[in-house]
């Protein structure tokens, strides 16, 4: 989740320029690809439908988070490799700079998560096409969830004991206000029984509730597991307890990609998936387990096999699924608490025409 939309509501014109100006050019042109046939054939190498005529690069905004679990699978299993799509993983000093980005076609695929300043950029003019899910609790392990020092253990016993303590998240309208606020109205407080702490920094967290001088704080894995392990901390509950059906991290796409590059974004959903479906098959069934993890390892920040046995994993969803009416309640909250500008045209920003299609190729997942 990391380093995404939590500082400033407008996005100038003048940032897009620089961020295009300074993405590599693509060596492949995309729209050169001749008629492609998109007839299913079990044929094919892929399974399903045959390989672009080109090679052809595809450009997606990812910094190592574990939610990106599609991206790294698909590439290391030869998903995309099968379609002729080669990805090249981009990094951005930050989120705001990869929107314009995106929007301009120079980033096709990106990952990000629901905040006041993302649904403000996109009501201003940053064309993005929201189009599955990239990240979701998974009921009774939520990867993203309260956590209690373990000097609270015998104080904060259930909901309403947070009365009174002091609470960290690392910002307020973004998913964390959101899902800090179902806990609050979860446990019949309001903000006025509590103390509010807003710590941008999840790894300072640990060390805050280590010397406590925080109680509690909404925290992330693998930092859960992490603080677990050094004894410094205990889960609480669990964010579904609360907020079932939260969304808490999307997969954006550049218009251009979906509109004008349709036979690619197709077959690059379809690799994605098989990537999500391996994920799922791994974490929820014990399949080819220690291969996905060897790829999680390699992509991102917890790079000990052992610690992935004791993570609460990011939900991903095997057909792409969206929280859609989630999504929408986050943005009504935003609202609510004055901090969006302008007015947010779901119909218009949400297209999972390409997910839909795959799904339908692929078959729901079993």
């Amino acid at each position: 989740m990391g380093k995404w939309l939590k500082r400033g509501l407008v996005i100038p014109l003048l940032l897009l320029a620089m961020v295009i100006a300074g993405c590599s050019e693509k060596s492949t042109n995309k729209t050169d690809n001749g008629k492609v046939d998109n007839a299913v054939s079990k044929e094919n190498k892929s399974g399903d439908l045959a390989p672009l005529k080109k090679r052809t690069k595809v450009v997606v905004a990812e910094d190592g988070a574990a939610s990106g679990a599609g991206f790294y699978i698909a590439n290391e299993k030869g998903y995309f490799d099968d379609y002729n799509i080669e990805v090249e993983f981009a990094q951005f000093a930050n989120s705001d700079d990869m929107l314009p980005a995106l929007a301009a076609g120079e980033v096709d695929i990106a990952g990000g998560i629901s905040t006041a300043s993302f649904f403000n950029a996109i009501a201003q003019g940053i064309d993005v096409k929201i189009v599955g899910d990239k990240g979701h609790n998974m009921p009774g392990k939520s990867y993203f969830t309260f956590v209690i020092g373990n000097k609270m253990k015998n104080v904060i016993k259930d909901y309403p004991d947070f009365k009174g303590k002091k609470i960290a998240i690392s910002s307020r309208n973004s998913i964390d206000g959101y899902i800090y606020a179902l806990m609050l109205e979860h446990a019949g407080l309001t903000e006025k029984d509590v103390k509010t702490v807003v710590m941008s920094d999840f790894g300072s967290m640990l060390g805050a509730l280590e010397n406590g001088s925080i109680d509690a704080a909404l925290s992330i894995e693998p930092l859960i597991a992490q603080g677990v392990s050094k004894g410094i901390l205990t889960r609480f509950g669990d964010a579904t307890d609360f907020a079932p059906d939260s969304q808490i991290a999307l997969v954006l796409a550049s218009p251009k990609f979906m509109k004008d590059e349709k036979d690619i974004s197709l077959r690059f959903m379809l690799a994605y998936l098989k990537g999500v479906r391996d994920y799922n098959d791994a974490f929820t069934k014990d399949i080819e387990k220690a291969e996905i993890i060897n790829i999680m390892t390699k992509y991102t920040a917890l790079k000990d096999p052992a610690l992935w046995d004791k993570v609460y994993v990011t939900g991903l969803d095997p057909d792409g699924k969206m929280r859609e009416d989630d999504i929408r309640n986050q943005y009504e909250m935003y609202k609510k608490n004055g901090a969006t500008v302008g007015e947010f045209d779901f119909d218009k920003a949400i297209d999972t025409s390409i997910t839909n299609q795959a799904v339908k190729i692929l078959g729901n997942y079993q």
